[in-house]
């Protein structure tokens, strides 16, 4: 079964949705890099300004996400990465760990440089297309939110971490929400990164500390907080609005997931069942969310009364350390907890109407998948 899941990679162009278009191919070192790798995909970047041409009969896209990266440690996860030769990457959050207090903004750029020094990561990096969202350790503070007072030299350091162009959108605005969308064959796949640090609002502490599921947080109904922000929020209803066929939700925390206090879309219930209305009245099918965070692996299945179609999560949080001890509920876990290095893949086949989630280990073996058919996710 886990071999089905390995194929030779696909021709994919990818589309800005915000950024006016560059209407520039990728650079051709880029290009001659994935050659000596024995890759044949071609990336054309385009702005939201014009439409990706589709690559010639291609049914068929894996992207891969992963997220809890201490640079400190070895990555052996980026050669499996590597092995496997995703077409598409997403870093879900905690890509550097630099959340020291009290902060100092010289200690996150050297933490990116030791991440930037290892040289399977940096094959990724400038091989792989990808898109990079951070979560409390990047951003600067443990769990962290709007009240952090140095996330403007944060987010100058990612901006210049993950070279983004000059015209790019998330330079200006607040916070570092983006979305793109890939071309595959006549198909289209959306990705759509949240910010869910710079906008959001104050945890509620627990009033039993480690207590089982509620280990640090508890839900708050307070109409008042939120979790993105009115502009981000208004940005999100715009781009579920957008033609895609299938879309990645890049959630750096956990979002449809119960059974723990840990951080989570659940700590603002309010919040949430916003987002799950704002699926519905969208009209936005084929959603998956793609989360971080957890220092664990899982997938996750939601069927709740405000979805129009059950929503399926996929948590990729072990790059280095994952929580081998890791026990909890999981009421809407599909399998197992997964507590060995790993990252997530994300196999979209159009022609056989199905996404398959699996978790892959160092040696790029599954330890665990599930196939879901687009007909459940509402797909056309």
């Amino acid at each position: 079964m886990t071999d089905q899941l390995r194929h030779t990679p696909i021709p994919v162009q990818t589309e800005s949705q915000e950024a006016p278009p560059p209407q520039t191919v990728a650079p051709l070192a880029a290009l001659r890099r994935r050659d000596l790798l024995g890759w044949i995909a071609a990336v054309v970047v385009l702005g939201s300004g014009r439409t990706a041409a589709p690559a010639a009969s291609t049914t068929r896209l894996r992207v891969g996400v992963a997220s809890c990266a201490d640079q400190h440690k070895p990555q052996p996860i980026w050669d499996a990465v590597l092995a496997e030769q995703p077409d598409f990457f997403v870093l879900a959050g905690d890509n550097v760990y630099a959340s020291e207090q009290p902060f100092d903004v010289t200690t996150l750029r050297a933490a990116y440089m030791e991440l930037a020094a290892k040289p399977n990561f940096e094959r990724v990096r400038t091989a792989v297309p990808h898109l990079a969202v951070w979560d409390d350790h990047d951003y600067g503070v443990n769990d962290g939110g709007a009240e952090f007072p140095h996330k403007q030299a944060s987010k100058d350091e990612f901006v210049r971490f993950w070279q983004l162009a000059a015209d790019d959108p998330r330079r200006t605005r607040e916070g570092l929400y983006h979305a793109q969308a890939l071309t595959v064959g006549t198909h289209r796949v959306q990705i759509i990164g949240l910010d869910l640090r710079w906008f959001r609002s104050p945890w509620r502490p627990t009033d039993e500390r480690g207590a089982a599921g509620k280990e640090r947080y508890l839900p708050d109904a307070d109409p008042a907080k939120t979790m993105l922000g009115d502009t981000q929020w208004r940005w999100l209803e715009a781009q579920l609005r957008e033609p895609a066929d299938v879309r990645l939700l890049v959630s750096s925390i956990q979002c449809v997931v119960e059974g723990h206090g840990w951080e989570r879309w659940g700590n603002l219930p309010r919040e949430r069942d916003r987002l799950y209305r704002m699926l519905r009245d969208t009209g936005a099918h084929g959603v998956l969310i793609l989360s971080g965070d957890r220092h664990i692996g899982g997938i996750y299945r939601e069927a709740n009364a405000n979805l129009p179609y059950p929503v399926y999560e996929l948590t990729s949080s072990g790059v280095t350390h994952p929580w081998a001890t890791a026990a909890e509920a999981g009421p809407n876990r599909l399998g197992p907890l997964v507590t060995v290095q790993h990252y997530g893949l994300v196999d979209i086949d159009f022609a056989a109407r199905t996404v398959t989630l699996a978790l892959r280990d160092v040696h790029n073996r599954s330890v665990h998948q599930h196939v879901i058919a687009f007909d459940e996710l509402g797909v056309a």
